[in-house]
Protein backbone atom coordinates (compact mmCIF):
# COMPACT_ATOMS: atom_id res chain seq x y z
CA UNK A 1 0.00 0.00 0.00
CA UNK A 2 1.60 3.04 -1.05
CA UNK A 3 0.61 6.67 1.16
CA UNK A 4 -1.17 9.46 0.02
CA UNK A 5 2.17 11.42 -1.62
CA UNK A 6 3.76 7.93 -2.65
CA UNK A 7 3.52 5.92 -5.80
CA UNK A 8 5.35 3.42 -7.05
CA UNK A 9 8.76 4.02 -9.18
CA UNK A 10 8.39 2.20 -12.40
CA UNK A 11 10.66 -0.33 -13.14
CA UNK A 12 12.48 0.03 -16.39
CA UNK A 13 12.52 -3.51 -18.41
CA UNK A 14 15.52 -5.51 -18.16
CA UNK A 15 17.70 -4.60 -21.22
CA UNK A 16 17.99 -7.92 -23.67
CA UNK A 17 21.23 -9.98 -22.16
CA UNK A 18 23.93 -10.55 -24.73
CA UNK A 19 25.02 -14.27 -25.18
CA UNK A 20 28.46 -14.91 -23.01
CA UNK A 21 31.31 -13.70 -25.53
CA UNK A 22 29.99 -11.29 -27.20
CA UNK A 23 31.81 -8.32 -28.12
CA UNK A 24 30.65 -4.99 -26.09
CA UNK A 25 31.80 -1.62 -25.80
CA UNK A 26 31.43 -0.09 -22.43
CA UNK A 27 31.01 3.95 -23.21
CA UNK A 28 31.81 5.02 -19.67
CA UNK A 29 35.38 3.76 -19.79
CA UNK A 30 36.33 5.57 -22.87
CA UNK A 31 34.37 3.29 -25.36
CA UNK A 32 36.36 0.51 -23.98
CA UNK A 33 35.51 -3.13 -25.54
CA UNK A 34 34.76 -5.87 -23.69
CA UNK A 35 33.56 -9.77 -23.78
CA UNK A 36 30.14 -10.17 -22.09
CA UNK A 37 30.78 -12.38 -19.23
CA UNK A 38 27.53 -12.56 -17.16
CA UNK A 39 25.32 -10.35 -14.21
CA UNK A 40 26.34 -9.43 -11.16
CA UNK A 41 23.03 -7.94 -9.25
CA UNK A 42 22.27 -4.60 -10.93
CA UNK A 43 25.51 -4.31 -13.13
CA UNK A 44 26.89 -6.94 -16.28
CA UNK A 45 30.47 -8.17 -15.95
CA UNK A 46 32.79 -7.92 -18.63
CA UNK A 47 36.37 -8.97 -19.51
CA UNK A 48 38.99 -7.30 -21.82
CA UNK A 49 39.31 -9.17 -24.65
CA UNK A 50 43.11 -9.86 -24.78
CA UNK A 51 42.78 -11.20 -21.01
CA UNK A 52 42.90 -9.24 -17.85
CA UNK A 53 40.17 -8.88 -14.96
CA UNK A 54 36.91 -7.93 -15.52
CA UNK A 55 35.28 -5.28 -14.83
CA UNK A 56 31.28 -3.82 -13.84
CA UNK A 57 29.30 -1.46 -15.95
CA UNK A 58 25.51 -0.38 -16.14
CA UNK A 59 23.88 -1.91 -19.07
CA UNK A 60 22.89 1.90 -19.77
CA UNK A 61 26.92 2.42 -20.84
CA UNK A 62 26.75 -0.35 -23.03
CA UNK A 63 26.51 -0.79 -26.53
CA UNK A 64 27.56 -3.54 -29.45
CA UNK A 65 30.72 -3.13 -31.24
CA UNK A 66 30.68 -1.89 -34.36
CA UNK A 67 32.34 -4.29 -37.41
CA UNK A 68 36.10 -1.72 -37.06
CA UNK A 69 35.84 -2.55 -33.10
CA UNK A 70 35.13 -5.96 -33.38
CA UNK A 71 38.45 -6.80 -35.64
CA UNK A 72 40.25 -4.56 -33.43
CA UNK A 73 39.29 -6.69 -30.40
CA UNK A 74 40.13 -10.07 -32.51
CA UNK A 75 42.80 -9.15 -33.73
CA UNK A 76 43.78 -7.95 -29.94
CA UNK A 77 43.16 -11.33 -28.87
CA UNK A 78 44.66 -13.54 -31.31
CA UNK A 79 48.09 -11.42 -30.53
CA UNK A 80 47.74 -11.85 -27.25
CA UNK A 81 47.10 -15.80 -27.85
CA UNK A 82 50.17 -15.51 -29.73
CA UNK A 83 52.31 -13.90 -26.42
CA UNK A 84 50.61 -17.04 -24.69
CA UNK A 85 49.10 -14.32 -22.47
CA UNK A 86 45.67 -16.28 -23.26
CA UNK A 87 44.41 -19.11 -24.02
Amino acid sequence: MYGVNARPIPEEPPPDLPAPGTLLVDTSRNNRVGEFRGVAGLYWSLRPVGGGREWEVEPRHVRPALPIELLRARTARANARSRGEVL
